[in-house]
This record gives C-alpha cells, structure tokens and sequence, in this order.
C-alpha cells in the first residue's frame, strides 16, 4: 500500500472478488478502516470501470467505491487463475464476494471449501434474495430489487395518500439496495471479526439485497401490522408527509413533520402567525386536517411564498420549533461551509500529476485514523506484488501472464514506473 495506517482493521487482509457496488462499498469501508483491500478483478474489468466522468482512464464512480484497494486481475475460468485465487484466500482474514448463489462454487472458492483450509476466515456474501429459496437464482440489481421490496409501490402509496392526488410508480435516483445491503455486510463482517477474537474460527456472514430493503424500512410494520393493531390510521412520521415548500424568489425548502399530525399543527401554526386556523373547525382535529390535507398544505405554501427568501423562512421556521433545510444538490451541500469543515470530499491521486475528490468515511474515531488513503488501482496494477506475497515466484507470475490466468491493463507510465522501482 501507499501509506501506513493506524486504522483499528490494520493488519487484516481482505481479498474483495465483488463488483459494481454492493460489494465493492464494503471493501472501500475495510479499507477505510485500516485493513488491506486486495480486489480480484476479471480480465474484462468491473463493470464500473466503464462508466463516465474518467480521468487519467480511471472512472470517477470506480475509484469511489474501490479507492486504496490493491488490484490483481484473475480469470477464475481458467484452472490456474481459479488456483491462484485459491491461494490467495487460505490466509485471508475477510474473503467478500456478491455472485449469485453457485458461482464460487465452481471455482473452488465457495465459503466450505475456503474455510476448511483457513478456519479462522470470515467469509461474506451478498445476493439478492439470499443463499437458497425459491428466488435464489434470480439475477438482482437494485432497480428490480426496488420493486419487489416496496420500495416503488410504498413510495407511489403514501405519495397520493399525502397529496391527496394519485402519484406515479418511478425509480429512485439511488441504489438504495446495493448500498443498505453493503452497509449490512459490513457490519455482519465487523461482528464475525470480535466473535473470532473469542472463538478462534470464522463464519460465513450472508446478506440479501431484499432482506435489506425490508429492515431499513421504517414503516413496514404498517403493511403488516396485525388486525388488532390500534392507533392512527396514517404514519404521520413517515418523510412524504413532511411539505417542501417555495420561496418567492424560487428556493426550495423542505419542513419537518406533516402540518396535519398533532403537536406539528401548532407549531405550523405559531409559524405562519395564524391562531385562528387552532379554531378553524376543518381542522380541529388530526382526522379532520388529514382529510383535508391538501388545502392544509395550500396554505402553508402560500405562506412561505409571501417569504423573499429562504433565510428570513427558515428563520420563522426555527422560531416555532419546526426542523427544516433548504433542498440542495449534492454539488450545493459540498460547497458549503459544513462540508468543508468535515471534510466531506478528500483529495487522493489521480494517478497523473493531479488529485481528484471523493467522498470520505463517514466514520471517525478519537483515537484511529480513518478514511480513504492511496488511489484508485488500474486493473491487475499488483499482480506480482500480491502474488509474491503468497508464494509465488517471479517465474510463476510469469507462466501465469503467459498463460492468461493473469492480465492486466495498466498504462504505459505506470508500468514503467513499476518496473523501475523492481515492484
């Protein structure tokens, strides 16, 4: 690696075969975290690798996920590329990967044959609807995940529900699955890490893309709350009832908490300086205000469009102790000065004479140093770098190469600077 680091996962090797996102997200966290990140890559290349902005050949959304990782390029269809993974893992603290069910298996990596060599290794995997079942075999992407988890439905639902007005079925502008799920495996691979400091043996930590979905649903228990369930008829928490309004010159600021909900009425109330909408009989009461929502929220809308901007709304809004922000774009949020005090974006090379931002860890420590080191690798960049490690001779990585078992796409610079350094 570039740097020493003193992250509180220093020391554990990480051999990473996942690719595109929800794999690779848990492999940028280890490696945030202090641990080495080894990334087995195929002799096509990530996927991710592909897609555009680039710089110096390497995408942007690569080196997000996959930043201070080091890089081998194996073709595990090939015997002597599937041997050299093999290798590779029977001393691996963490071995991660996201195929679908079966697929490790053929080449000799699936999580019984590693661990029966290396017990004391920890083993992740991600799918879209889990190891075994019925829907094991499906191919799972986020979007197809989204609609089979509620996501789309439940969001259409309570859309129409809080405008008063049919809403149409769309996507997320995010890869909510993909990353819940990731965030998921990361943790299971932190636990099954503690658990092997008392018991001296790994476990498998396995993790479904819908699984996920479900748990980081907040209000699924409305959709299967039993029939003795009481209380409201609607979840007045949830986000889509919380208005984002306009400002006269055009901002757009969103409020927290749905103007109809008892105990936010009031303070709508206080806010807008209209004690007589307290007394107002169409909104009396939270059933009644729901039922009238959409003339509630007319005229909370046509309150802050009286407001010149956006600060002076805010400020009324503070007053009367509703949580508010303006709506920004992620390049609006970077450019202010919270994020620069966090240190939201980093600087790593660019692998040129440059540097290019991404997004840091959002974990920090008092006494760790944590947070995304090193650059993005090209592929293959530390084949012999890492064979070596596990035994192999500079002849063997040869035959390797020679073969095909072994590939890499490095640019012209970069492997004459590593051959100079006999790296």
């Amino acid at each position: 690696m570039d740097e020493v680091t003193t992250g509180p996962l220093a020391g554990v090797r990480v051999v990473d075969f996942s690719r595109v996102l929800s794999g690779p997200i848990v492999g940028r966290m280890l490696a945030d975290l202090g641990a080495d990140v080894v990334k087995v890559e195929p002799p096509e290349g990530d996927l991710t690798r592909f897609a555009d902005p680039k710089v110096n050949s390497i995408s942007l959304y690569f080196t997000q996920q996959n930043v201070g990782k080091r890089n081998v390029s194996v073709d595990l269809a090939h015997p002597d590329g599937a041997a050299a993974a093999r290798r590779l893992v029977a001393s691996a603290d963490v071995v991660l990967e996201n195929f679908r069910p079966g697929v490790m298996a053929r080449f000799g990596l699936d999580y019984a044959t590693v661990a029966t060599a290396n017990p004391r290794v920890v083993y992740a995997s991600i799918t879209g609807y889990g190891q075994t079942g019925p829907w094991a075999d499906r191919r799972a992407y986020a979007v197809v995940v989204h609609a089979e988890a509620g996501l789309i439905e439940g969001g259409a639902r309570w859309r129409s529900d809080a405008a008063g007005a049919p809403s149409p079925m769309v996507q997320d502008g995010m890869s909510h699955a993909d990353v819940y799920a990731g965030l998921s495996c990361a943790s299971g691979i932190l636990a099954a890490l503690f658990a092997r400091e008392r018991t001296g043996r790994g476990d498998h930590v396995e993790v479904a893309m819908a699984d996920a979905m479900v748990f980081v649903n907040d209000f699924a228990h409305w959709d299967h709350a039993p029939p003795h369930a009481t209380g409201a008829s609607w979840p007045a928490l949830a986000p889509v009832y919380s208005p984002i309004v306009h400002t006269a010159d055009g901002a757009a600021v969103v409020i927290a908490g749905d103007p109809a909900a008892r105990g936010v009425f009031e303070r709508y109330c206080d806010a807008m300086e209209r004690a007589d909408l307290r007394d107002d009989p169409r909104f009396a009461a939270a059933d009644a205000r729901r039922s009238r929502r959409a003339e509630l929220l007319a005229i909370v809308a046509d309150w802050a469009a009286t407001m010149p901007g956006a600060a002076p709304l805010l400020t009324r809004l503070d007053a009367a102790g509703l949580a508010n922000g303006a709506v920004r774009s992620v390049a609006d949020l970077l450019d202010t000065e919270w994020a620069r005090d966090r240190g939201v974006l980093v600087a790593v090379p660019d692998r040129g004479d440059g540097t290019v931002p991404v997004v840091q860890s959002p974990l920090r420590f008092a006494g760790a140093t944590t947070g995304a080191t090193g650059h993005a690798a090209y592929r293959g960049e530390h084949n012999r770098e890492v064979l070596r490690e596990v035994g192999y001779s500079d002849d063997e990585v040869a035959h390797l190469e020679a073969v095909g078992a072994l590939s890499s796409r490095v640019p012209d610079p970069v492997r004459h600077a590593t051959e100079a350094s006999g790296s």
